[in-house]
């Protein structure tokens, strides 16, 4: 599906005549071939009749040849070589996609500073061992002690043999949130003692985390998701610099 371009002839299928909304047989057909999902018509510019569909968390653009026999996939550009198509992905597809993921995040459970009331809510997947996870919950507590940001940690554990029994001994702590507090305060010299109770919940708790951060396309920490003033979802992996820290957090507090 990342071939540009991708041309299906279907003689079997006749020319049909197609009303505003519906998708023609042969664009159904083709997208049941080529795995591509959630198929609808898009008020494409130059008259082409187009659809956008999703293959996987990719969007992609489907054309009908004026005989009705032959679908085109590909990106529509316009004059000035802008691809127009991404726009429809944006709109139809990432941000609706990433609103749903965000709903995710919010359900999953996280290890929450700051108070719900707080404007600014951001999610970051921390590891133990990550130093530039534990620069970035530094960097972060001028606002969440300010009251400006809730800060939600997904622990995941990759780094270093000893991550998951670090993470555990965290989670499992009477309270998870000052566990993970001194932790990061004392260059993760202060850890729980570990405790085998619950510690199967917990390893299934680190593999749910583990998975959502796939899901999301991250495959390093610290991976920070927020939402912007138009309530679209933005990543950040690795550590932010200062710009992106006032783009997700807003102004320092004084």
């Amino acid at each position: 599906m990342r071939n540009p371009l991708i041309l299906m002839a279907t003689g079997l299928i006749p020319a049909l005549a197609i009303a505003a909304g519906d998708v023609p047989p042969v664009v159904k057909h083709f997208g049941e071939q080529q795995g591509i999902e959630n198929i609808r018509e898009i008020d494409a510019p130059g008259g082409a009749k187009s659809w956008i569909g999703q293959y996987q968390d990719m969007g992609v653009t489907l054309f009908l040849t004026p005989d009705g026999k032959h679908v085109i996939s590909g990106y529509l550009y316009d004059d000035k070589g802008k691809n127009i198509s991404e726009e429809y992905f944006q709109k139809e597809i990432y941000v609706p996609m990433g609103r749903k993921m965000w709903q995710t995040l919010n359900n999953a459970q996280a290890l929450k500073e700051g108070a719900d009331a707080a404007p600014k809510k951001v999610f970051v997947f921390a590891d133990p061992f990550c130093p530039y996870c534990k620069k970035f919950w530094s960097e972060a507590q001028p606002w969440v002690k300010a009251g400006k940001v809730q800060l939600n940690t997904l622990l995941v554990a990759f780094l270093n043999p000893k991550s998951g029994p670090n993470a555990t001994a965290i989670l499992n702590a009477a309270d998870p949130v000052t566990a993970w507090k001194e932790y990061e305060l004392s260059g993760g010299k202060t850890l729980p003692e570990l405790k085998t109770n619950g510690s199967r919940e917990t390893f299934n708790l680190l593999q749910q985390h583990q998975k959502l951060m796939d899901d999301l396309g991250a495959n390093a920490t610290p991976a920070i998701y927020y939402m912007n003033d138009k309530n679209e979802l933005q990543q950040v992996v690795g550590m932010p610099d200062q710009q992106q820290l006032l783009e997700m957090f807003g102004p320092k507090p004084e």
